[in-house]
């Protein structure tokens, strides 16, 4: 299967034993800041300002987010938002922050409804592979879990969410339990605890190698037994607001009618998950179809600042080899139990358990310096010895505990248990977003973020596990804050759309596209219509207006019947 690296792999082989018994290459802080100055894809300069917007002129947005930031909505100018579904919330998003969100309002009373781009579950949870954080362990606390995940996020994180999100984690472990949720567990019962890059004892619980699988599977199954009323194939295309600055719900693309759904909602929480298909910078990336940025775009049309929206992070191990599997996760898991990353001569060339940004950067250096490995496609990798695990923990190890990277590289002919796995960083999640505060809400009133939409959290780099946490915890935070501050129902409008759009007249290039994209450019699915708007804001159902005057009034009971 792999003769075209024969001797590469025969270098690997021979250095094997040897470097069983060797300690992990250290940088220096100063080293570390050089290599990632130098070969992380968020320092190359590949940014800018925008022009339009609450960010307009401040801080820096990778390209590809700027461009769209600075897009049209596709919402036909004509488009007049009338009541479809009424609700007293929406939760826009199907994935664990959004699920979580709904189970925590199931017994308010409050009508609720959640829609989604794809299907409940489709999302970047599930492609959540190595774990979620949480002091659990007899030497371990909130306070130390607090202090690894700040000086992991390099000290940019807003420690009020951070200090919140560390002290619900063991709740948050009870909680997925009580729902169903598989945790590996030790021969006496307790909960198998694996050290994390970063991380300085081990607390990271697993599911073996599909911890947002499982995570997803429990919410998912709980959610259907509530009374929630579920929009799937339903893609947020512009939030609604009263004119007065108060977020009102949302227009939806049903996808399978072609056809534009408004909905009034008393609040609104955005769950919308990440951006990796974006594909910043050309990177593979190992997000799900559906991430693609609506949410940042949604909410900054609202006057939401995004913050720390210059950092991304690329996962070390992304999958090189084969074609098929191209930027898939190896989870970080598989290096903290004893594989090592090699470069073509079978050098060790970094501590694999090292901050993910300074592991990335380095393989990036070795693929750029020639002593990465080039596949028949011409990708570049370098080497994650998994043989090595083998030896160390006995035959078997890896099959017992990662079973799902067995059965994904096993279909292409290569055994990870007796072959080495090539990789190279892979766009993997969005540290940066929505800015929020400790009760996830945002700066528009009635609109509410939770999970990977949001900045803040992990400052400019996230630990591994803090993710899954993050939804668990911030999706159920938002729900408890709706209900403590739901607002009144307002009157449905596109004034802040329409404000934003005389915005764009005003910068230097006026767009070229719309957002939100949607999907993957490469996907060619698209926005699309099946029939041209109406002017349906002067039915009675509930006045709206496009010159952003708030005419709210109820319905009038006679309208149209007799008068």
């Amino acid at each position: 299967m792999m003769e075209w690296a024969k001797d590469s792999l025969e270098k690997v082989a021979a250095t094997r034993k040897k470097r069983a018994e060797q300690s992990a290459p250290k940088l220096s802080e100063q080293e570390a800041q050089a290599l990632l100055d130098e070969f992380h894809p968020d320092y190359l300069g590949m940014e800018r300002t925008v022009g339009a917007g609450p960010n307009a002129g401040s801080g820096k947005f990778p390209l590809e987010l700027a461009e769209l930031l600075e897009s049209d909505s596709p919402l036909p100018e004509n488009f007049e938002p009338a009541v479809d579904i009424s609700t007293d919330v929406l939760i826009l998003g199907g994935g664990g922050a959004g699920a979580s969100a709904a189970l925590t309002l199931a017994e308010s009373g409050l009508s609720v409804h959640l829609a989604t781009k794809l299907r409940l579950g489709d999302a970047n949870t599930v492609m959540a592979e190595g774990g979620i954080q949480a002091a659990l362990g007899p030497e371990d606390s909130p306070r130390r879990h607090f202090a690894d995940s700040y000086v992991g996020g390099h000290g940019k994180n807003n420690t009020e969410l951070l200090r919140y999100l560390c002290e619900q984690g063991p709740e948050s472990i009870r909680w997925l339990s009580g729902l169903g949720c598989l945790f590996d567990q030790n021969e006496n019962g307790t909960f198998r605890l694996r050290a994390g890059g970063g991380t300085s004892i081990p607390r990271v619980l697993a599911c073996r190698d599909y911890t947002g699988l499982e995570i997803m599977r429990v919410l998912k199954d709980a959610v259907r037994l509530t009374p929630t009323r579920f929009l799937e194939d339903h893609a947020a295309v512009e939030l609604l607001d009263d004119g007065n600055g108060q977020v009102t719900g949302a227009v939806l693309w049903d996808r399978a009618s072609g056809k534009l759904v408004s909905v009034s909602a008393r609040a609104v929480i955005l769950a919308t998950g990440g951006s990796g298909q974006l594909r910043l910078q050309g990177f593979p990336t190992s997000n799900h179809l559906g991430a693609t940025g609506d949410g940042l775009i949604l909410a900054y049309r609202q006057g939401c600042r995004l913050i720390h929206t210059d950092s991304f992070q690329y996962h070390p191990s992304g999958s090189c080899f084969p074609e098929a599997l191209s930027g898939q996760l190896v989870t970080e898991s598989i290096r903290s139990i004893g594989a090592q990353v090699l470069n073509v001569n079978g050098d060790r060339f970094v501590d694999e358990m090292t901050y993910r940004d300074v592991l990335a950067a380095a393989i990036i250096r070795e693929a750029a310096q020639n002593r990465g490995v080039q596949t028949p496609t011409r990708r570049t990798g370098v080497w994650l010895d998994t043989p090595l695990i083998e030896l160390n923990k006995g035959e078997g190890t890896l099959r017992r505990q990662f079973p799902g990277i067995i059965h994904r590289f096993e279909r292409y002919g290569i055994d990870p248990a007796t072959t080495p796995i090539l990789v190279y960083p892979t766009l993997h999640y969005q540290n940066g977003g929505i800015k929020i505060d400790p009760s996830c809400k945002t700066e528009a009133k009635g609109l509410w973020a939770a999970g990977e939409v949001t900045g803040g959290l992990h400052g400019s780099n996230r630990l591994m596990g803090n993710s899954l946490l993050d939804i668990t915890v911030f999706g159920r935070r938002a729900a408890q804050s709706v209900l403590e501050e739901l607002p009144e129902r307002g009157a449905v409008t596109l004034s802040a759309l329409i404000k934003y759009r005389e915005e764009l007249k005003k910068i230097p290039h006026p767009p070229q596209k719309t957002s939100p994209q949607f999907f993957p450019l490469a996907s060619n699915l698209k926005f699309r219509l099946t029939e041209e708007p109406t002017q349906k804001g002067k039915e009675p159902s509930l006045s709206s207006t496009s010159s952003g005057e708030n005419k709210f009034e109820p319905p009038d009971p006679f309208g149209g019947k007799w008068g």
